[in-house]
């Protein structure tokens, strides 16, 4: 096979695979990306963060100063079991702050 049609039929395949998967899992709008540049976890690490201590499916996601750890934290609503949950990862180190239940007046 010629490099240049192998290389467009890996492409191709890359394609439909990344389409596959953003179809089977719909990516909530993110707020705080103008804080990503301060994170020292990326967005992608601290989801895999989030979903190994509460798999489900995220419904919401920000990056956010609050108090506690660092200071400066991702927050994922995550519907695991049919429940809502709330998972904080630290932008600094990756730690998980938080990993709860939702009340009934999450935020």
């Amino acid at each position: 096979m010629q490099p240049s049609l192998k290389a467009l039929i890996l492409s191709a395949t890359a394609s439909i695979a990344f389409a596959a998967v953003a179809m089977a899992s719909p990516a909530p709008h993110f707020r705080g990306a103008e804080l990503r540049k301060s994170a020292k976890v990326n967005l992608a690490h601290a989801t895999a963060i989030a979903l190994k201590a509460r798999p489900g499916m995220i419904t919401d996601k920000e990056l956010e100063r609050e108090k506690g750890g660092s200071g400066l934290r991702y927050s994922f609503d995550i519907r695991s079991a049919g429940k809502p949950y709330e998972v904080g990862v630290d932008a600094a180190n990756g730690a998980i702050l938080e990993n709860k239940a939702e009340g009934p007046h999450p935020d």
